[in-house]
């Protein structure tokens, strides 16, 4: 009995996927959570960019890209792409993520708002 129960708790464990950012995004509540965000950032059709880069199409775009932006020189000696992992890490803790950014905003603790943020930035292009 106890090697049936080791096995199902195995197969438990290899079938059931962790849980993601994902699975937990609501765009709803990220434009919620946007609102601490909206003081330096703009997003949608007439976004421009403020004491940081607008951030229409930031999913997928490579860091520091923004056109007409001065970046901290950490950031702009970055050589990664914002997937959702990347945002992810960098909005839980700025200034761990990147050393030496100047931004000062100090991050979400909550992960589940963070992957709502996400859903939330994800619907606008670049060409929003």
């Amino acid at each position: 009995m106890k090697l049936t129960l080791q096995a199902t708790v195995v197969m438990t464990a290899i079938l059931v996927p962790p849980p993601s950012t994902a699975a937990a995004q609501d765009a709803t509540e990220g434009e919620r959570a946007f609102r601490r965000c909206a003081a330096c950032h703009q997003v949608g059709p007439d976004a421009a960019n403020r004491i940081g880069p607008h951030l229409n199409g930031v999913v997928g775009r490579k860091v520091a890209a923004v056109e007409g932006f001065r970046y901290s020189r950490a950031m702009a000696a970055s050589e990664f792409a914002w997937s959702e992992e990347e945002l992810a890490k960098f909005l839980a803790n700025p200034r761990q993520a990147i050393p030496g950014t100047t931004m000062v905003f100090v991050g979400i603790r909550d992960e589940v708002e963070i992957a709502n943020l996400i859903a939330f930035l994800k619907q606008f292009e670049t060409d929003s």
